[in-house]
């Protein structure tokens, strides 16, 4: 938003005064003798404002984005403490940025460069829009990291940009007449762990990669607990274990072989065991289609929203930090939230 005021000196001399305001940025003033230089200075001064060309100091002039990534890769992305998958994925996401626009400076990386390449990244490699979206996360986190802590930026512009509308998460759970049929194909799989870990999947909505990364040492029986300390989001969580899951891993500990710090582990004890060709057989086994491991959790989800759970509760569970993620489950616990309501219309109004 612009603003000119026409001023009078006490000696007779007119002038015009321009402040150009815009939210998120430091306000801007000029005076000029012209009316027509102040209305001139005022277009361009909030177009390049808004292009993300006008605050250029001389520290985003000697750096390139090149420069800004590797040092983000070398000095934060090592201390992150999420799973090494994460940085993984998000280390090849500042990769891809540096091949694309690596070479220009960071006074000349705007909005609309950033955007254009976006762009070309959803057509050239078919990204979908929520692949598009943490593309622009990962950039955004490098630019933020310098801008605050770094002083090479007057401000991100990434934040400018608006995230594309990423589809509704999939929600694909078990019946429960699916969920019988695949514990009896896994119980009579040939694979001694496979039935176990779905058992575990379901009852405590953990990851395959949190599963299948179990050591003994993570496990307290005295509690009927299992402590994560690998987890996507890089925060220790406790999974507690109770009815079937706790049955068979302590059925399970008295078989334990003493050289395996893995629960389910390879046949060197090296490592976890693969269990991807067992768990496709018990699949085509139970005659279950459209399912895949992940849906597990999603399944675990499900059953704790019909069984009352708030999405806050299911959020804790999943180890969720925000309840976005679990908002997809939120049309299972109506009846939940109904009888909430109704308990509360019953206590004020009798």
């Amino acid at each position: 938003m612009a603003n000119i005021e026409k001023r009078q000196s006490p000696t007779g001399k007119t002038t015009y005064r321009v402040k150009v305001r815009l939210k998120g940025y430091p306000p801007q003033s000029a005076t000029f003798e012209r009316l027509t230089d102040a209305r001139k200075w005022e277009q361009h001064t909030e177009s390049t404002i808004r292009e993300g060309r006008h605050f250029k100091t001389n520290i985003a002039k000697k750096h390139t984005l090149n420069q800004l990534l590797d040092r983000y890769i070398s000095d934060v992305m090592q201390k992150k403490t999420q799973s090494s998958k994460f940085i993984q994925n998000q280390t090849h996401q500042l990769n891809w940025w540096k091949e694309k626009i690596g070479n220009y400076l960071l006074s000349d990386v705007t909005a609309s460069l950033i955007v254009e390449y976006r762009d070309k990244l959803l057509i050239d490699k078919k990204a979908s829009y929520s692949t598009s979206n943490r593309y622009l996360a990962a950039l955004s986190h490098a630019f933020t990291k310098a801008t605050k802590e770094w002083g090479w930026l007057e401000y991100n512009p990434v934040m400018k940009i608006e995230r594309l509308k990423e589809p509704r998460g999939r929600v694909r759970f078990l019946s429960d007449s699916e969920r019988e049929k695949l514990l009896k194909a896994c119980k009579e799989n040939s694979n001694p762990y496979l039935y176990m870990v779905v058992v575990l999947a379901l009852s405590t909505g953990a990851r395959k990669m949190e599963i299948m990364n179990l050591k003994w040492s993570d496990l307290d029986f005295q509690r009927s607990v299992i402590t994560l300390y690998e987890t996507k989001n890089g925060e220790i969580r406790l999974l507690p274990l109770s009815g079937l899951a706790l049955t068979l891993i302590q059925q399970h500990s008295k078989n334990r072989n003493p050289n395996a710090k893995f629960l389910f582990p390879s046949h060197n004890n090296k490592k976890p065991m693969d269990l991807h060709s067992p768990w496709t057989k018990a699949l085509e086994e139970a005659e279950i289609e459209d399912f895949r491991f992940h849906d597990l959790r999603h399944s675990a989800a499900s059953y704790l929203a019909m069984n009352g759970a708030s999405l806050a509760e299911i959020a804790e569970v999943l180890g969720h930090k925000t309840l976005q993620m679990v908002k997809r489950y939120s049309h299972l616990s109506e009846a939940h939230t109904a009888s909430v309501v109704e308990k509360m219309n019953n206590k004020i109004f009798g």
